[in-house]
C-alpha cells in the first residue's frame, strides 16, 4: 500500500496540472492581442479589480499582447453629482454638455486610468495610461440618436452634445507598446474630428480599436453572464447571422442590443471573435481565454 501524497506534493501537482490544461491555450494566444473592455460592477469591487490586473499580467507574461479599455459610467455619476451637475440621458447615453464634458475626461483619462495602471503594475505588470486624445489614436465624429416620443409616436433626433463616434483609428502608439511588456490601459476620451473633445461609449471604442489592431479576441466584460436566450439560459456561441436574427426577434433586446452591435462592428472590421462574458466572476478573463469551455457567448462571423 502507498504511502498518502503529502498535501502540499498534492497542491502542487494539482496547480502543475492546471497549467498542463492551460498550455494549449496559451500557445493559441502566443503573441496574439487581446482587447479587453473592462466596466461595470467589477470596477467598484477592490477584489475584483486586483484579480482583473492579475489576470492581465499574467496574459502578457505568458506572451499575450492585451489592451485593457475601460469605462466608468458609474465613477463619471458620483462625481457629476458631488458637484452639482445634472445628468440626462437619451437612448442609453449619456447627454454630455460642456461642464459634463470636461469631468467626463478628468474622471476617466485622470482617476480611474490611474487606478487601473496602479493595479496591473502593483500585481507586476508595466501599464501605461492613455486615452484615445493621444497620437490623435481614435477621431471621433459627432453621435446622435432618433428617439420615438412616446406621446406623439413622432421620431426626434437628439442632440446628445459632447458624445462622439469613431471616425478613424491610428494605431502608430499603440504599435509602438504592444509586443515591448508594456500594457497599454485606455480611456474612451476622443479628439473631435472638427476639434475639441468627445466622450465615446466605452464598448464602441474598444470595438474600434481592436479592429484597427486585428485583434484575435475582443472581451466585453459585463454584468451579465452573456447573450441569453428567451428561457434566460446562456447561448455559448453564435454567429454575426444569428445575432442579428436574435435582434429581430426581440430575444435580445434593451440593453444588450448595442453590445451586439459592437461585437458585429468588431467582427466585420477584422477581429476573429467577440466574447461578451460577466466581469464579476473572479479571474474571468482566465477562464475565458485558458480554460476548454471558456464562461461567456462567443461570437464569430
Amino acid at each position: 500500500m502507498s504511502a498518502p501524497i503529502p498535501a502540499p506534493v498534492a497542491e502542487a501537482q494539482l496547480q502543475a496540472e492546471v497549467l498542463t490544461k492551460a498550455l494549449p491555450h496559451m500557445q493559441r494566444y502566443d503573441d496574439a492581442i487581446v482587447v479587453v473592455k473592462y466596466g461595470g460592477h467589477a470596477m467598484g469591487n477592490d477584489q475584483l479589480a486586483r484579480d482583473f490586473a492579475q489576470d492581465i499580467v499574467l496574459l502578457e507574461q505568458s506572451g499575450v499582447n492585451p489592451v485593457v479599455v475601460h469605462g466608468g459610467g458609474p465613477q463619471i455619476g458620483a462625481m457629476l453629482d458631488k458637484l452639482g451637475i445634472k445628468s440626462e440621458f437619451a437612448a442609453g447615453l449619456r447627454i454630455t454638455d460642456k461642464a459634463t464634458i470636461e469631468i467626463v475626461e478628468m474622471v476617466l483619462a485622470g482617476s480611474i486610468n490611474k487606478q487601473i495602471v496602479g493595479f496591473i503594475n502593483e500585481a507586476g505588470g508595466k501599464a501605461i495610461g492613455l486615452c484615445g486624445k493621444d497620437g490623435n489614436m481614435v477621431r471621433a465624429r459627432k453621435a446622435t440618436r432618433t428617439i420615438v416620443d412616446p406621446d406623439s409616436r413622432v421620431e426626434q433626433v437628439v442632440d446628445l452634445g459632447f458624445v462622439g463616434e469613431p471616425d478613424t483609428v491610428d494605431t502608430m502608439v499603440l504599435d509602438q507598446i504592444l509586443g515591448r511588456e508594456l500594457i497599454p490601459v485606455l480611456a474612451p476620451v476622443a479628439t473631435a474630428v472638427d476639434g475639441g473633445t468627445y466622450n465615446v461609449n466605452a464598448d464602441t471604442f474598444a470595438g474600434a480599436i481592436a479592429g484597427a489592431l486585428g485583434a484575435k479576441r475582443l472581451l466585453l466584460l459585463t454584468d451579465v453572464p452573456g447573450v441569453l436566450d428567451k428561457n434566460k439560459q446562456l447561448i455559448p456561441e453564435l454567429t454575426i447571422a444569428q445575432c442579428r436574427q436574435l435582434i429581430a426577434d426581440g430575444t435580445v433586446s434593451g440593453g444588450m442590443i448595442p453590445k451586439v452591435e459592437t461585437c458585429i462592428y468588431a467582427l466585420e472590421k477584422g477581429v476573429e471573435g467577440v466574447v461578451i462574458m460577466d466581469g464579476k466572476q473572479n479571474h474571468s478573463v482566465l477562464l475565458e481565454l485558458l480554460t476548454d469551455h471558456g464562461i461567456g457567448t462567443l461570437i464569430t462571423r
